[in-house]
């Protein structure tokens, strides 16, 4: 898979969404936030807050 930056993801987003920059970028960095959660070892995933 290859790695977004959030500002890439909204860059997607623009294509489908007109308007709401703020929830754009709020979901840019959710989804981003959450592919690097999954990228962490299985060991270390317990000591990462959700």
């Amino acid at each position: 898979m290859k790695t977004l930056t959030p500002k890439e993801i909204v860059s997607e987003l623009d294509k489908y969404i007109v308007g709401q920059d703020k929830a754009k970028r709020s979901v840019a960095i959710a989804l981003r936030n959450r592919w690097r959660r999954q990228q962490v070892p299985q060991e270390l995933r317990d000591e990462i807050a959700p």
